[in-house]
């Protein structure tokens, strides 16, 4: 059987949703998964990519600390030492860094973002959006090793039982080690791995009523708060939550826009979410064109509203 390798991105002893995915997708291709992770508390692991659909789980040890291209060379020798079809990662900044230096070691094309994968007759198939999200384009791969990232919440997460076979292997090492990372400051969720956004926009007129979004997302209990590009520059929100072409690009399964015009640059970083509700008092505004449901009316009557009534559903 042939085999894909997935990175799995980890922290305090637990996968990231994100490369779960990775792995349900590559496991849902029928091929052999052999899913590698890095640093302390690889090893621990093996229970969660195995009921995601992993095989086995090769932890790479002596890597304290990060290196992205001492990580890059310890896949592509597990790569080349499984005879692997395929490297698979989560679209994430980490995921995005290592595709482009895993696919250049080994010769092949990396396909970013993408939110499809198929294989038909060892042939893989790949979907991913284009021009701002306005269109997508379906291609297949003639390199002898598809290397993908997938955009996180567009694949599912498998779940089976049993754990996968661990393995452990000694790092190649890299000249480039990340010393620190600065985090941040809450366990807020991140708005790319949200299952729910409600984004906010400069219909809010001023930052302190973004306390409306805040607590619509705190009545969904599962939901991360967004903002477009014009409410960052204002200084409103941080860089982290701005969602668009310049900021995050998310696909959760609901996304709601309070005062949000519907900017193509906007839009190219949320159009591909599963069901998209738009809430602003312009019937005209472009982010109508590609709701799924919209209320045309006041935010600051309707969100308080819509607040209420998720509570009590929730309730």
């Amino acid at each position: 059987m042939s085999t894909i390798v997935v990175f799995v991105e980890h922290k305090s002893g637990s996968a990231r949703r994100a490369s779960l995915e990775a792995v349900g997708a590559a496991r849902a291709t029928g091929m052999n998964v052999v899913a590698l992770a890095t640093g302390p508390g690889a090893g621990e692991l093996a229970a969660q990519v195995g009921a995601a659909g992993a095989s086995q789980l090769v932890a790479v040890t002596g890597a304290d600390k990060y290196s992205p291209d001492g990580c890059a060379a310890d896949v592509v020798a597990l790569v080349q030492s499984s005879g692997a079809k395929a490297f698979l990662c989560a679209n994430t900044s980490a995921g995005k860094d290592l595709l482009a230096r895993v696919a250049g070691a080994l010769d092949c094309v990396p396909f970013a973002d993408c939110v499809e994968l198929r294989c038909e007759g060892a042939v893989f198939t790949v979907r991913r959006p284009v021009l701002a999200g306005k269109a997508s384009i379906t291609t297949q791969s003639d390199s002898p090793v598809l290397c993908a990232s997938l955009r996180p919440n567009t694949f599912a997460v498998a779940s089976g039982a049993g754990a996968a076979t661990v393995s452990s292997v000694a790092t190649k090492g890299g000249k480039v080690v990340v010393a620190s990372i600065a985090a941040k400051p809450d366990a807020k969720l991140d708005v790319k791995e949200a299952p729910v956004v409600v984004s906010g926009g400069r219909g809010l007129r001023e930052a302190p009523h973004f306390k409306l979004v805040e607590d619509l997302a705190a009545a969904f209990g599962n939901a991360a708060v967004g903002a477009s590009r014009a409410v960052v520059d204002a200084g409103w929100r941080p860089h982290s939550e701005q969602v668009g072409q310049t900021g995050k690009t998310v696909s959760p399964q609901l996304y709601v826009a309070v005062g949000i015009s519907g900017a193509i640059q906007h839009l190219a970083g949320m159009r591909t979410s599963k069901v998209i509700v738009a809430i602003n008092k312009d019937a005209a505004a472009p982010i109508f064109k590609v709701a799924d449901y919209g209320i045309v009316g006041d935010a600051f009557e309707v969100l308080p509203a819509l607040t209420e009534a998720v509570k009590r559903a929730r309730a």
